[in-house]
Order: C-alpha cells, then structure tokens, then sequence
C-alpha cells in the first residue's frame, strides 16, 4: 500500500473527490472505473461523481471547488480545450495536442492539466502486442484524432494517412503533424476505403460514420482501434473481427486512459497498474452488459 492508499485508510478526513465532467455526460463509464480502482486500492473514502457541465459553465464550476477536497478532474466533450485557459500549468503532451482530459489539484490549490488519452493510446496497443507499426491510417479529424497521431508518433515507423471529412476543420492538425515530426498527409474522405489497408488503423469518428466503409474491410485486415465502445461492437469492428483482425475498443482506451488519471490524482504506485486495468476492465465490461441487456 502507497502512502496515500495507507493515509486514506488511517485517516478518513484525508479522503478526496473527483469527478468527470462533460454535456453530455450520463452515457460516462468513468465513475464505475474510478470507483473500481477505488475498491480495489481500499481508497473508501473516495468518492468520484459525473456532472453536467457545458464549456459555458466550465470556468463556474472549476472555482467553486475547494482544493483542499478535490483531487481532481476528468474531462471529456466539450471540455478538454476549454479547460486550458483555467489551469496554471499544461503538460508537454496536453501542450501538444491542445487538449487536457485531467486536472490535478495540487495542495497549494494550484490546477495542472495533463493528457491522459495519448499515452492510454500507447498503452493499450502495447497491451495487444502492437509496439511499432510500419505505416497507419486514422480516420477522422478532430480532438481524439489529434491524440492518436500524437500517440502514432511513438509507435509507427513510416507514414500516416489521416481522412477527414472536412480539410478546413482538420488544418488544426498540420501544425500538430509538424510539432511531432511526423510523416503524416491529409486526405479526402471518400479514399478512406484505402487506409483499412494499413497494418493499423484507428477510427476516431462518431458513431455510425465508418459504417459506409464495412464492405472494404480487406480479407485479411490488420489491427483495428476503434475508439467508440458503446454500442459495441460497431459494424466496422464487426466486420473487421469476422475477417479475422485484431481490434481494440473505446473500453480499451477509457480503461488505460482511467488508470493513468488514478495515478495521478491518488498518487498511487504504478506497480497496481495491472490489477487496475483487470479490475476496471471487469466492471466496464459488466456495466456495458447491463446497458446491452
């Protein structure tokens, strides 16, 4: 047990929140997961909760919180940038991606955002064996597209084809490519079908917008992450399992991601990072279950 996990347990008073915001946020699985790990570091005092929070009542909400009980934040959709102009320190990654998805409270009060999604990316494919690819695609254009490129630029060797929808909203994207030194190009959507060619491909958008590109799933496809995890599995991850690929889900990226805010906001032990991911993903998968049910 670390010293905070053995602080908690002698000393109720010392238990802290967390919560994770975000509009919309009821469909969240991050309160199971946290309390899971909460469960299993014998963190009882904790609590972790989910608001409502739009960007309007972002900067409200973050003042009204008493540091001295407050451990931290998660953020999601349409938080993750407009929480930067509140925080008194970025990390490099959150810097880079221009998207912080946690806040840590410091005991001077001080808020630190940091960028959980990028390195939860790395680790979950890591998880699956997937360490160094030769070349990748992603689909997609927005924020969780920028983490994945950011996370691509660890794990591909070569080249990687990004397909947007639209070129004017992924420009953002070029000065990320640039930052990171990678070999990455812009593509039009409608060449999508080409980039399930790639040894992996990672689907970063909405839910039912890859579904067009279920009938050129190659016969023997690659990997597949496929950040949504609800419904699952979705028809691009359906085809690409009965043609035999490897796939990952949003289950996968929330869990990795999630342990690494734990870590974060409790100060506990990375050496509990297996135990983490096993219990979350056990509470995750029976939660969605439910929800399928």
């Amino acid at each position: 047990m670390s010293g905070i996990e053995q602080a908690a347990a002698d000393n109720p008073a010392a238990a802290r929140r967390a919560a994770v915001l975000g509009s919309p946020i009821a469909h969240s699985l991050s309160p199971i997961l946290h309390r899971a790990a909460y469960r299993r570091l014998g963190l009882d005092g904790w609590s972790y909760d989910a608001f409502e929070v739009d960007d309007a009542a972002l900067p409200g909400f973050v003042a009204g919180l008493d540091a001295a009980k407050w451990a931290g934040l998660s953020l999601t959709m349409p938080l993750k940038r407009a929480i930067i102009p509140l925080l008194d320190t970025v990390g490099a990654t959150a810097r880079a991606v221009e998207a912080v998805n946690t806040v840590v409270f410091g005991a001077d009060g001080s808020r630190r955002g940091e960028n959980t999604d990028v390195p939860g990316l790395v680790a979950a494919l890591s998880e699956r064996g997937i360490t160094t690819v030769p070349t990748a695609a992603v689909l997609g254009g927005g924020a969780t597209a920028a983490s994945a490129l950011a996370a691509l630029a660890e794990v591909a060797k070569g080249s990687v084809d990004v397909y947007v929808r639209s070129l004017e909203r992924a420009a953002q994207l070029g000065s990320l490519v640039e930052s990171l030194g990678l070999d990455a190009r812009l593509r039009l959507w409608d060449e999508a079908a080409k980039g399930l060619d790639s040894p992996l491909v990672i689907n970063t958008t909405p839910s039912g917008a890859a579904d067009e590109l279920v009938a050129a799933v190659p016969t023997a496809p690659g990997a597949l992450f496929d950040v949504l995890y609800h419904p699952w599995p979705t028809p691009l991850a359906a085809a690409w399992e009965r043609g035999g690929g490897c796939v990952l889900g949003g289950l996968d990226l929330l869990i990795h991601q999630a342990v690494l805010q734990v870590e974060l906001m409790t100060g506990c032990d990375p050496s509990h990072r297996a135990d983490l991911v096993a219990e979350m993903r056990e509470a995750g998968t029976a939660a969605l279950a439910a929800r399928d049910s």
